[in-house]
């Protein structure tokens, strides 16, 4: 595919500019991390950190922030570019032009079982193994994977993709378009258990998962059903593998969770939040809008509307730092210390 096809196919905005020698509009065959292209790929330059590899990178062409230096480098060089204000973005739409996730065709494999009750939309693909109960009803162009699960009643919304040995558990509700990778358990019952003088008594868990559109739930990620009412997860909402989600938390919309996090119940996180890896979340606390938490933090309170958070428990970032300076100094702060209580009466 030539460089100027691709550059098209990935909707340069208004702000963006292309270069392509005259005579010169190279033949691209796949794409490459930077440092490792070969002749006949495309590559991307994302921040200072990488500028250097435009001068020894061996791709055919770069997708190069709005940098006139990097651009002369690159022009300099020989090589074609594409110059946008978010390189990352553009690079992430070259890939699809090269690469689709395998998906089989529409079918329903002879091992499978469907309970008769259940309803399949137009064009469903059923892999082998699958177990599909009663009143379930997947949506047109729904793909599950073999060995899925799926309770009774649970409702899959349209080219939602189920993969292998996964397992939604009764009344779920997935939206459109979502994407259920290997592993992950949605609506098992949530830890719900009543001390008592004899031991700890079970409370049923008689509630539902929600998992709006255009949710990507990661491998071996579980988010369980309340006692009453609904977890819900937001439209948009992408969970790394590994997360935990406990009975009763509300997820809002565009919100990215990395892997390891893990949230008791009752957790409200509001729209945008990211959580890095590890993070924990005590039982009812309250994330606002738009706010992080960095790798590990422990949060057992609210967390305000755009803050970030760092360290265990979690403090605002920037009092963290300071923190942080003024632990790595302790050592000599102790001698200081001992030589002051030797001047004491």
């Amino acid at each position: 595919m030539k460089f100027s096809t691709i550059a098209d196919k990935i909707q340069i905005t208004a702000a963006s500019s292309l270069s392509t020698h005259p005579g010169h509009d190279p033949e691209i065959a796949g794409v490459a991390a930077v440092d490792q292209a070969t002749a006949g790929t495309l590559s991307y330059i994302e921040g200072d950190k990488f500028a250097s590899f435009v001068a020894t990178t061996q791709a055919s062409a770069l997708i190069l922030p709005q940098n006139p230096t990097l651009q002369a480098q690159a022009t300099e060089r020989g090589l074609a570019w594409l110059s946008t204000a978010d390189p990352r973005l553009a690079f992430a739409r070259a890939i699809a032009l090269f690469y689709s996730p395998y998906r089989p065709g529409p079918g329903i494999h002879p091992s499978a079982v469907v309970d008769p009750t259940a309803i399949c939309g137009r064009d469903v693909s059923i892999g082998a193994n699958a177990v599909i109960q009663a009143g379930a009803r997947l949506g047109d162009g729904v793909c599950v994977h073999p060995n899925v699960v799926i309770y009774p009643e649970v409702q899959v919304g349209d080219r939602t993709v189920l993969h292998a040995n996964c397992t939604l558990h009764e009344r779920t509700q997935i939206g459109a378009d979502c994407a259920i990778h290997s592993g992950a358990v949605i609506g098992a019952e949530g830890f719900g258990f009543v001390p008592t003088a004899e031991g700890w008594e079970k409370m049923e868990q008689s509630g539902i998962v929600v998992i709006e559109d255009g949710v990507r739930v990661g491998s071996n990620t579980t988010i369980d059903r309340p006692a009453v009412g609904t977890t819900r997860i937001g439209r948009d909402t992408k969970l790394d593998n590994l997360v935990h989600i406990a009975h009763g938390c509300q997820v809002g919309q565009g919100v990215a969770m990395a892997a390891q996090v893990g949230m008791a119940g009752g957790v409200i996180i509001g729209n945008r939040v990211i959580l890095a890896g590890q993070v924990g979340i005590a039982n009812q606390a309250k994330i606002g809008d738009g706010a992080i938490a960095t790798a590990k933090a422990g949060i057992h309170g609210d967390i305000a509307p755009g803050e970030i958070v760092t360290g265990i428990p979690a403090l605002p970032h920037r009092v963290f730092l300071k923190a942080s300076a003024v632990y790595r100094r302790l050592p000599d702060m102790y001698k200081t210390l001992q030589r002051l209580q030797k001047h004491l009466p």
